[in-house]
């Protein structure tokens, strides 16, 4: 009887495994983390910067390049914002 469960057990266990997915390496996840990393780096880039140009450490030109790569990534998230908030509502108003 031993020999039957522990075959059962295998089975299952060799089932279970092809069963159950694993993430891929490069999932949504992780590709989500990266660009709000990068987002977040951007900003605070940015951020030095300008403070940097307060203070006469940078030169005007500079600063225009940070704010301009600030501004465009905020539009960037904005833009990504809306379209999940579409995908979202458009899931939402999808019949039962």
């Amino acid at each position: 009887m031993d020999i039957r469960k522990s075959l059962a057990a295998q089975a299952y266990a060799q089932a279970r495994s092809t069963v159950v997915p694993e993430p891929p390496p490069n999932s949504a996840e992780e590709g989500a983390a990266r660009f709000l990393g990068s987002f977040a780096e951007t900003l605070s880039r940015g951020e030095e910067t300008a403070r940097a140009a307060m203070t006469g450490g940078a030169d005007p030109h500079a600063l225009v390049e940070a704010l301009a790569s600030s501004q465009s990534a905020v539009e960037t998230v904005v833009t990504v914002r809306d379209r999940v908030v579409e995908a979202y509502q458009e899931i939402l108003r999808m019949p039962v």
